[in-house]
Formats: structure tokens, C-alpha cells, sequence
């Protein structure tokens, strides 16, 4: 177990140790998360076990029933492609006003987010490799100025991470086909080519939502 001093509430020691058992798959999909013996089991009382819950709710890892209580999320693939669908409409228009805006500071954040990421797959470090991923992506949208944007780009982010839960096989992957995708990509853009980003944004999403596996359910 982490130790509890390590965060600000008792709500937020909660909220990573389950994220961090959810990710590492020590949670099943549609596996009940009874708030009393999670409790018990991290030495808090039900209050933050519930504010936890309710925050990974949000996040869209955990289903609450009002009457049955908490379950670990079991996202079918419609939703998924539901959401993909959203994505690649956001990310596009991000690479393509990116390549236009971007500036050397963004595209030294991009290279280092790129060892990064090749680090935290070498380690199979899923939790990881999701944040790492995630800043690259974000860094996208954020150099396009587009401030609307940036945030909806965070938002969709958050919500197809929970995919990459479920569905993506991190573990049994020998090789990941993203981060070369990142590399074209970056490259795209230092030429300044939004036509190209564009389009290799949309190649990378798709891949990465065709590549994700059947959950273990």
C-alpha cells in the first residue's frame, strides 16, 4: 500500500490506489468496489472512499448504481468508437493549426515527451506511458493558441484514456506503432505542413483505436 502522507486528502490517497490497481489490472471490468471493504482495506473511513469513487466516476473508470453501489467500468466497443469518432475531429484541426503556431519551445517538450514515452513503454509502465501519451497530445492542442480547443482536446483525452484501460494489450505488445507515429508527426509539423499533420493524426488515432483488443471480461 502507498503511504497516506504522501497526498493532501484522504480522498486523493484513495482515488491513485485504486487508479493505479484499475490500470494495472488488478481491478476486473465490472468488478464490484464495495465502499466498506475498501475502506477497512486502506484505513480511511467511507467518506473519502465514496469522494474517490465519485471521482473516478467522472473519469469514467467506475460505474455507481444508485441502490447496488460501485463497479469497475465495462465500456463496450460502440462506445469507444463513439468517442474516437470525437477525437479524431478535434485532434485534426489541433495538428493542422498546430503546424502553423508551434513554437521551439513546444517542439523540445514534444521530443522529450517522445524519450519519455519509448522509457515508460521499455519499463511497461502503463500509468505511466497514459500520462506521458497524454502530454503529447495535449501539447498539440495547446500550441494552437485555441484556448476552446485546448480544452475540449484535454476533455476527449480523459475520456478515451479509459480505453486504453480496457482495451488496449500495453503488456503483450513487443512493439508500439505510436511512438514512430509521434515522430512523423513532430516531423510534419516542424515542416510547418498542416495538410500532412492532419493527416497523420488521423492515421495514429484510427490505428491506435483498430490495434485495441477485446477486454478481459
Amino acid at each position: 500500500m502507498l503511504e497516506t502522507q504522501l497526498y493532501t486528502t484522504s480522498a486523493d490517497y484513495v482515488y491513485r490506489e485504486l487508479r493505479h490497481r484499475i490500470i494495472t489490472k488488478k481491478i476486473k471490468a465490472g468488478q464490484r468496489l464495495p465502499e466498506v471493504n475498501i475502506a477497512v482495506q486502506m484505513g480511511v473511513s467511507r467518506t473519502p472512499v465514496r469522494e474517490a469513487l465519485r471521482r473516478l466516476e467522472s473519469e469514467g473508470l467506475v460505474d455507481i448504481v444508485p441502490n447496488s453501489g460501485a463497479r469497475l467500468a465495462s465500456p463496450s466497443r460502440r462506445e469507444m468508437e463513439s468517442a474516437y469518432v470525437v477525437r479524431e475531429q478535434l485532434e485534426c484541426l489541433a495538428a493542422r493549426l498546430a503546424a502553423r503556431a508551434m513554437s521551439e519551445k513546444h517542439f523540445r517538450r514534444m521530443e522529450e515527451i517522445i524519450g519519455a514515452e519509448e522509457e515508460a513503454f521499455r519499463d511497461r509502465n502503463l500509468e505511466l506511458y497514459m500520462e506521458i501519451n497524454e502530454a503529447f497530445h495535449r501539447t498539440v492542442a495547446e500550441a494552437t493558441g485555441n484556448r476552446i480547443l485546448a480544452s475540449y482536446v484535454e476533455n476527449i483525452l480523459a475520456r478515451t484514456n479509459v480505453y486504453i484501460v480496457f482495451y488496449d494489450p500495453f503488456y503483450e505488445d513487443e512493439v508500439n506503432p505510436s511512438m514512430a507515429e509521434h515522430k512523423d508527426l513532430l516531423r510534419a509539423l516542424r515542416d510547418r505542413d498542416g495538410v500532412r499533420a492532419e493527416l497523420l493524426m488521423r492515421d495514429h488515432l484510427r490505428t491506435t483505436m483498430t490495434g485495441m483488443a477485446q477486454p478481459d471480461h
